[in-house]
Formats: C-alpha cells, sequence, structure tokens
C-alpha cells in the first residue's frame, strides 16, 4: 500500500513541472540570469526541495525575504548565490555575511549595522532602489549619500557591492503607467552608481510578470517566484497554460464522512447554507487552519467522484462539507481541491476567485498539518526518472 494514501491530505509537489517552469522561464529571459525565489518556504511548497530542483534546472541564484530562509538554505547545504532583503536592526548580519549570503541595502542604518558585524570576510551588498513601489529601497533624493557610503565602506574593505535592484509595483497590469517611469528611475539610479565607481554583478527589476512581460526590464538577473510554482502572476497575464507553465502543487484531502440528510437541513456554523432537498453531505477534513480560505466559504470549488462540487456553508477550522446531491463516494475517496486542471479539478486560480484573493495566497497559506509529497524528485537526462515516487514530510 502507498504509505501515503491514508493521508487526512496532501499537498502534492511535482518537482518536475517546477524544473519545466524553471527552463521555461529562462528561455523567456535569455541572456540573463534567473533567481529562483524560494521565500516563504518556496511559496508553501518547500524552500529546500524547490532550491534543489531550480538549480538542476539552471537558476544560478536562490532569493529569500529573511536571512532565517536564507541561512537555512545553507545549512541545508546549498551552495552557489543565495541573497536575502528582508532585514531589520540587529539582524544576523555576521552569520549571514559568512556563509556568503548576498543581503539587501536599502539605508544607511543597515550599511553600518553590516560594517560593525565585522564579519572575517566582505560583506556582499545589493543596494536597492525605491523606484516606485514604495515599500523597501532607498528614495532617489538619499540615493547619492547611500552610495557614496557604500563606496567608501567598499574601498575600506567592508563590503563588495555586487548588485544594483529594484521591484515594480505593477508589472502584473499590462501598459500600466507606473511601469515605464520605473524603468527609467532604475536606469538613472544604476547610472549615478556606476559613475561613481559601483561596478555591480548584476542589475535586475523584474519579477515573474515582468519577466514574462517586459523584456526590456531582464537586465542581468530576473527574480522568478509564483511563476516558477506555476501559478499566473495575474489573470490579465493569462493561464498558467497560456504562460507556458504547469502548476506544481496539488492538494487533495480524504473524504471522512457521506451522510444522508433531509431537505432543509442546516450545514456547518451560523447555516448559511440548508439542502434544498434529500440529498448526501460529504465531509471534507481540511479547514482553515490548513490554509483553505474562509472567505470561500460558499464559493470554493472541490472535485469529488468525477465531479466539480461547491463548499456548502462556512468552511471551519479543520473541516468543511460539500453537497454531493446524492451521490455516494466511499469515505476516503479522493477529493481534489486544487491541481493543474487536467482532470477537470478547479485550480489556484479558481480558488483565488472564489476567495476574493490572489493564486499567491492560496498556495503560500496552505500549513504545516498538510504533508508535502514530493514526485519526480530525481530529474534524468531526458526528465523526470521517477514519475511515481516520492516522500511525506
Amino acid at each position: 500500500m502507498n504509505e501515503t494514501a491514508s493521508l487526512r491530505a496532501r499537498a502534492e509537489i511535482d518537482l518536475a513541472a517546477l524544473r519545466a517552469n524553471v527552463r521555461a522561464l529562462r528561455g523567456r529571459a535569455a541572456g540573463a540570469q534567473l533567481m529562483a525565489v524560494v521565500k516563504s518556504d518556496g511559496y508553501g511548497h518547500g524552500a529546500v526541495p524547490c532550491a534543489r530542483a531550480a538549480r538542476e534546472a539552471g537558476a544560478t541564484w536562490l532569493g529569500t525575504a529573511t536571512p532565517q530562509e536564507a541561512l537555512a538554505l545553507r545549512a541545508a547545504g546549498l551552495e552557489g548565490r543565495i541573497m536575502c532583503w528582508l532585514w531589520t536592526p540587529g539582524g544576523p548580519w555576521r552569520e549571514a555575511i559568512e556563509a556568503g549570503i548576498d543581503v539587501s541595502v536599502s539605508a544607511l542604518w543597515a550599511l553600518r549595522e553590516i560594517v560593525a558585524a565585522g564579519a572575517d570576510r566582505p560583506a556582499r551588498v545589493q543596494l536597492k532602489a525605491d523606484t516606485g513601489l514604495g515599500r523597501g529601497g532607498c528614495q532617489p533624493a538619499d540615493w547619492p549619500e547611500l552610495v557614496s557610503e557604500a563606496r567608501a565602506a567598499e574601498q575600506a574593505g567592508h563590503i563588495r557591492i555586487t548588485g544594483l535592484w529594484s521591484h515594480f509595483a505593477c508589472a502584473d497590469e499590462p501598459g500600466h503607467p507606473s511601469i515605464a517611469p520605473q524603468l527609467a528611475a532604475f536606469r538613472d539610479m544604476v547610472a549615478y552608481a556606476e559613475k561613481e565607481g559601483v561596478e555591480p554583478e548584476v542589475r535586475h527589476l523584474a519579477n515573474s510578470p515582468a519577466t514574462l512581460t517586459i523584456p526590456e526590464a531582464h537586465f542581468d538577473l530576473v527574480r522568478t517566484g509564483i511563476a516558477m510554482y506555476g501559478v499566473s502572476p495575474a489573470p490579465e497575464l493569462g493561464a498558467p497554460a497560456e504562460l507556458g507553465l504547469r502548476p506544481v502543487m496539488t492538494l487533495t484531502a480524504s473524504v471522512a464522512l457521506v451522510k444522508d440528510v433531509p431537505a432543509g437541513h442546516g450545514v456547518s456554523y451560523g447555516h448559511h447554507y440548508a439542502t434544498p432537498a434529500g440529498t448526501t453531505l460529504g465531509l471534507i477534513p481540511v479547514g482553515y487552519a490548513d490554509g483553505v480560505p474562509r472567505h470561500a466559504s460558499g464559493r470554493g470549488p472541490v472535485l469529488v467522484g468525477g465531479k466539480v462540487r461547491t463548499v456548502a456553508g462556512r468552511v471551519a477550522m479543520d473541516q468543511f462539507v460539500v453537497d454531493l446531491g446524492g451521490d455516494r463516494p466511499e469515505p476516503g475517496a479522493e477529493a481534489v481541491l486544487f491541481g493543474p486542471g487536467d482532470r477537470g479539478e478547479p485550480t489556484v486560480e479558481d480558488w483565488a476567485v472564489a476567495a476574493g484573493t490572489i493564486g499567491y495566497e492560496i498556495v503560500t497559506r496552505i500549513g504545516t498539518r498538510v504533508p508535502r509529497v514530493y514526485v519526480n524528485e530525481t530529474a534524468g537526462p531526458a526528465g523526470p526518472a521517477d514519475p511515481s515516487g516520492g516522500a511525506a514530510r
């Protein structure tokens, strides 16, 4: 018996699909290196397995938000270039620097903490410009001061400025009027830094949507996050298949109970759904504690017994109900919340619409109670060598 067959729920992660996505994205950005972004535990898919698969497919960089995420990759034996960008005062600068991790600097306080860390090697520093997103990054008015102090630290041997970078605000909205000004601002800020003597290894601005749609933003490196996992960055850009991508995660659960109920029977908290006629109800043993969005109550789609059903009533913490309309699948039957869509099952995008959110949130919120089961872990010369293998974690 398959050791994962009895799992209450499972998130199957197809690493062959991830490798194919990385290769497709590299093709979209020919001439640029690719950073595989594996923050938030690989967008819910598992950072370490996904990082390894991305490396196998030609990703030359790995990206994380927090230094702890980056250090965990190193601890797992992942070598090569890793960058992290979400720092707060007092962060583990020395550990990251000595682990050879590229660290992002948006302000003087961070640069000064790096110098004060007293690491045994020069820090690899990437200066971030705020070209219009209004989050991290140095404002244009403050850029000369940051560049000047960074150059002084570089000349003193404390740091090596390895990159100049920024982030788009609206690349997922094709033709948005902010895109051209951000490109222009980035070019200007890069030109200023280079005039002051900065010689970056990489200049990068493109996230997933920009990688797919704004070739002039590719520069030396593209940072692909959600697209690497086969999820469309935005409905306006197209479905995954239209973008040459394949969803990596399939979320399933085992039907826990099937029972007959009469007409007018209330279902789940608040009785927001009552059966219109005598019917059968199926209990699906996952809920918002597992990452199933409560906002999809009454709307979330699920494939059970070859038919797409809809969440009946509210999603609870550990479970929800579907109205089976008189069908009687056996307890233990598979319920597919989302997947690639090959079998007519819903997709991540379908759940995003049902919950009024974006695909990013659907996959990243799948919780740790749901085991990740990896398939196609080994890539042979012509593709996956183990199409049925996998291990839960």
